[in-house]
């Protein structure tokens, strides 16, 4: 099936300008790399979302979910098929000492939403750098908080097209893992469950670790975040740092010389240029201290041919 044809057909069940064709996915992802979409659709509301699955199924289409690329690499070839954005589902309501927050949604503007309505328990959450579903999608946390402590429930929309409502415990949130990874589902909105508190307090907190956040992590770059997650009895920044790659560069992209957990696109760096970083990374870390890093950071799509 040509792509022009899916675009004709789904410009006829959806909005037809949420739909781009080539579109450069480099555009929508924080290290500035990545290839073309088939096909890139935004959707407006969850009923587009769930038609769009349901004729990619029928049709035998490859559908990707991308939220807003802060914790992903997309290779050099681009994405076949349909790459669905959530971006556009942002609303936030407050509801009492609950927040209900959609998919695209960011994390941090969640949080903001909380302060301003003097409730505690998204504090942590102020300066990851991530959509709400992606912060479900890879359980995300920082300075001690995760979103498995403070959400009530998710409502996902299967590889069938059906719309689920999963509870916190449904969800299966785990260091950086969720059932929404093993299970293809895909995030359209959360609810969090916080407390009232006092703004001052809550506000003296985000203001402390965003001045933490700013101090030790590069900013001033692209980058994808934390690239590994935390080895137990380890911290892979100092790992990376112990085996002498800090500032090494391999094409555009650099071991920051600010925190070295992090790899940042200094000179028009390519997805291939990441995915050599990460391997030798690796292998230097092993080689010098004996530990295996596991990748945080999702790479996906086709590379060059």
């Amino acid at each position: 099936m040509e792509i022009i044809d899916i675009k004709n057909a789904l410009s006829e069940l959806i909005q037809p300008d949420t739909i781009k064709i080539n579109e450069p996915l480099k555009n929508y992802t924080y290290t500035k790399t990545g290839g073309n979409a088939d096909l890139y659709i935004s959707p407006r509301n969850y009923q587009d979302v769930q038609t769009i699955i349901k004729y990619a199924k029928a049709n035998h289409i490859p559908v990707t979910f991308l939220g807003n690329g802060s914790n992903i690499i997309i290779r050099d070839g681009g994405i076949r098929g349909i790459v669905l954005s959530l971006l556009q589902l942002t609303d936030i309501q407050v509801e009492y000492d609950q927040i209900i927050a959609g998919s695209g949604a960011a994390i941090i503007e969640v949080s903001k939403t909380a302060r301003e309505h003097h409730l505690t328990g998204l504090e942590f959450a102020c300066g990851i750098p991530g959509s709400v579903g992606g912060a479900v999608f890879m359980n995300a946390g920082a300075y001690g908080g995760e979103i498995k402590d403070c959400i009530d429930n998710a409502k996902v929309i299967d590889q069938e097209g059906n719309m689920l409502i999963l509870s916190n415990e449904e969800l299966e949130l785990d260091y950086r893992t969720s059932k929404i990874q093993e299970s293809g589902y895909v995030v359209l909105e959360a609810t969090f469950n916080l407390k009232r508190g006092d703004i001052n307090v809550i506000q003296a907190v985000m203001a402390d670790l965003t001045a933490k956040r700013e101090e030790k992590q590069p900013l001033e770059y692209p980058s994808c975040g934390s690239v590994f997650r935390r080895p137990p009895g380890h911290f892979a920044g100092q790992l990376i740092q112990e085996a002498g790659l800090q500032g090494y560069r391999i094409g555009g992209v650099e071991v920051s010389k600010k925190h070295a957990g992090f790899i940042v696109n200094v000179d028009n760096g390519t997805a291939s240029d990441y995915e050599a970083m990460i391997a030798h990374v690796k292998q230097e870390v092993l080689k010098h201290s004996g530990v295996e890093l596991m990748p945080e950071v999702r790479v996906i799509g086709e590379g060059l041919k």
